[in-house]
């Protein structure tokens, strides 16, 4: 009989983590997911106004658009640890809905600049607004779910990246060909991407929940199971040496070398999304095709729909693997070959199919790499080490921008720019391979004691 209850038991046990597994990731993930489409594209939005009539209007070269794309990171780089820290202080729910209520009013601010400088001063404050959000997103999500779920879980948050562009790249060239109230289309753009902001993080501040047990949606026992799961991890890794303290993070080793795995990855990403609907503007020139606005809204959102697909199956087969270095370093070492190779194809189509690749590559990765950071930081340690990491990806979005444009103006070209990518991403791959042959932890699972890791937590 005894065996018969723990049977029964064990049984109830599973039905209450599936179904409280289920209601985070419909109740929590979307929203979040949501809110997420709209950070993203609100801080893309100045890659489609500027070859549509803003880098004309406001007469900006390559260099400035480049420093005027980048400038953001420097804004979000210089209040990003601190917002997550006081994310863990004051709670989820009214951080991330005051962070997106001010970059809302910001990007609506965006409509009446006039010149260089003061799309300069926009941007950085665009930075300032947000800063936070994404590492605060992370870091929210991260505790809502046990470890073992967790790939799964970010891999559906993530996916409103790809998205936000094969839905958000139509979106935009449709503002951009509306001249509402007398403002240009691009200006009517920023209008229409800024009031969504607004409403959304309004929204928020009454509908996120900060803890299970705030959680009206979770029935007793599941709230009691997801409590006591995600306390006992906490315990565990403290037990496991894992780091708790603000300052461990930014002493950690390993938090560091992730910091520069995340730098490549980031790099590739905001290259590939600031100056794709340039370069697709380029064809013209290059390849003697034209196109309207509303064509090469839908050819920049070509690449991220398989992109989309490929973040989904790779989370998923991590998820029943276990997060594995190639899972990572792989994609890292395809993107890094593909993105300098898309510049030496014969063709539109073919130049938008190896960039197809490389955005595969990129997002495919990102969702697991997410999983590390929380394997061994938890508490203010954990969002002051992600944190951290997510700044170094800022310095990247920053760099970038600025480097790619710079380049191209040097250059006349942007093959130099985007080898400068590839070599970045292939850095990453080696970085990932280094840091699992250092720890011998392939798998990425929790810190030991292990005397030979040492010199990488020093």
């Amino acid at each position: 009989m005894t065996g018969v209850a723990q049977g029964a038991s064990s049984a109830e046990q599973s039905g209450v983590e599936r179904s409280t597994i289920k209601k985070v990731a419909t109740r929590l993930v979307p929203f979040v997911a949501l809110m997420f489409f709209i950070n993203y594209l609100d801080r893309t939005a100045i890659s489609f106004a500027g070859p549509n009539g803003m880098n004309e209007d406001l007469a900006l070269s390559a260099a400035q658009f480049g420093f005027a794309s980048g400038v953001f990171f420097i804004g979000y780089i210089l209040l990003e640890i601190p917002s997550n820290i006081a994310l863990h202080k004051f709670g989820a729910r009214r951080w991330l809905a005051r962070i997106m209520v001010t970059w809302g009013i910001v990007v609506v601010l965006f409509t009446f600049i006039q010149n260089a400088t003061q799309l300069y001063w926009a941007r950085f404050a665009l930075g300032v607004a947000e800063a936070g959000f994404f590492p605060g997103a992370i870091l929210f999500l991260s505790l809502w779910v046990p470890t073992r779920h967790r790939s799964k879980i970010l891999s559906l948050f993530y996916l409103a990246q790809p998205l936000t562009t094969v839905i958000g790249a139509p979106l935009a060239s449709l503002l951009l060909s509306v001249e509402g109230f007398g403002l240009a289309g691009w200006r009517f753009m920023f209008l229409g991407l800024g009031l969504p902001a607004i409403i959304v993080g309004i929204i928020a501040w009454f509908y996120l929940p900060n803890t299970p047990a705030d959680a009206k949606w979770l029935n007793p026992a599941e709230q009691k199971w997801l409590t006591a799961e995600l306390d006992t991890e906490v315990t565990q890794s403290a037990e496991r040496g894992g780091h708790g303290k603000i300052g461990s993070a930014f002493k950690s080793g390993r938090v560091w070398v992730l910091a520069m795995i995340y730098f490549g990855f980031i790099y590739g990403l905001y290259a590939l999304a600031f100056f794709l609907p340039t370069i697709i503007t380029g064809f013209q020139e290059q390849f003697g095709t034209k196109f309207t606005v509303w064509e090469k809204g839908l050819i920049t959102a070509i690449p991220y729909l398989p992109a989309a697909f490929a973040l989904y199956f790779w989370s998923r087969d991590a998820t029943r693997r276990g997060v594995k270095t190639w899972h990572i370093a792989l994609p890292a070492l395809i993107g890094g070959i593909s993105i300098p190779v898309a510049l030496f194809m014969n063709s539109p189509a073919a130049t938008v199919a190896v960039i197809t690749v490389t955005a595969c590559a990129i997002f495919a990765a990102l969702p697991n790499f997410w999983t590390i950071p929380s394997r061994f930081l938890h508490g203010a340690a954990a969002a002051a080490g992600i944190a951290l990491i997510n700044t170094m990806g800022n310095v990247a979005g920053f760099a970038a921008g600025y480097v790619t444009g710079y380049l191209k103006d040097f250059t006349g070209a942007y093959y130099v720019p985007m080898f400068v990518v590839g070599g970045l991403m292939l850095l990453s791959a080696v970085l990932m391979v280094a840091i699992s042959a250092k720890t011998h932890v392939a798998d990425f699972g929790p810190v030991t004691h292990d005397p030979e890791m040492a010199p990488l937590e020093q």
